[in-house]
């Protein structure tokens, strides 16, 4: 016994490091804070298994009226063109997204931004893109510009620049320096340091971020049709006010087949341009 707490208290006197990290009062004071907050959010908003319990024979029934799916060839049809309408959303959306980010991540990034330190401003602007949420900039885009596939559009426009500004920003940011000093010492201009440096050596990284936008475009442009911003997402929002829920099981299956078919082609074109 006594080799034991000897051994131990060699092993402490050797510097060994300790089972637990030490932890200081504020740290504890915060974790302590966080747990309160958590097991008060926990009693308010979580859902009661008694809840769950009773609303399980409700989510029955309504699968059960949502089979089989509609397949009728006319509404098929109108899915159809409103499946295209939505990937058209996307498509559009992203492109004219990814173009404005690139100068707007020019003028945002740290150390090479022609701004100095007004790029703040351009960082501003990609936070709030970022900030509203994607269906308050549709209802934004809805009550200006009216009902359709414009609106859903525009709000994916905005939505690309929140999600690519960024990213466009920290890819130019961490370019390697070395093209960029060249080009510099033979009096190049910022213009012909981006395009002749910065671009090509962050342009797998502009290209997976622009494909990641993609893929969250085509989510989006669903949902923003439930607020009337075009897309397949307003015919279901059609189909549960009307419940008619066989199309609603229809048009949530030709989402999730949307969904997965983009998805293995961006992963696809990632892989490639990697």
């Amino acid at each position: 016994m006594r080799s034991a707490s000897v051994h131990s208290a060699s092993m402490r006197s050797a510097g060994l490091p300790p089972r637990l990290p030490s932890i200081s009062p504020v740290s504890f004071t915060l974790l302590v804070v966080f747990g309160a907050v958590f097991l008060a959010s926990v009693g308010q908003v979580a859902p009661a298994p008694e809840k769950l319990a009773a609303g399980a024979p409700r989510m029955a029934e309504l699968v059960g009226r949502m089979l089989p799916p509609n397949t009728d060839p006319g509404f098929l049809q109108r899915m159809g063109w409103r499946i295209v309408e939505t990937l058209q959303i996307a498509l559009v959306g992203t492109v004219f997204g990814v173009i404005l980010s690139l100068p707007v991540g020019w003028l945002a990034a740290r150390g090479i931004s022609p701004l100095g330190v007004f790029r703040q401003l351009p960082r501003a602007l990609v936070s709030l893109f970022r900030t509203v949420p994607d269906l308050v900039w549709a209802l934004l885009f809805v009550s200006t510009l009216g009902l359709g596939a414009v609106a859903g559009t525009m709000t994916i426009v905005v939505d690309t620049i929140g999600f690519c500004g960024r990213f466009f920003a920290e890819a130019m940011e961490e370019a390697d320096m070395k093209p960029q000093e060249a080009l510099h010492a033979i009096g190049a201009n910022r213009v012909t340091v981006l395009c002749g440096a910065i671009l090509p050596d962050v342009m797998p990284t502009l290209i997976n971020s622009s494909l990641f936008a993609l893929e969250k475009a085509v989510r989006s442009s669903v949902v923003l049709g439930l607020v009337g911003a075009g897309g397949i997402g307003q015919e279901l929002k059609v189909a549960f006010d009307l419940f008619q829920y066989r199309n609603a099981s229809a048009i949530i299956l030709a989402i999730f087949a949307i969904v997965l078919v983009m998805e293995l082609l961006t992963d696809r074109l990632r892989a490639k341009f990697q």
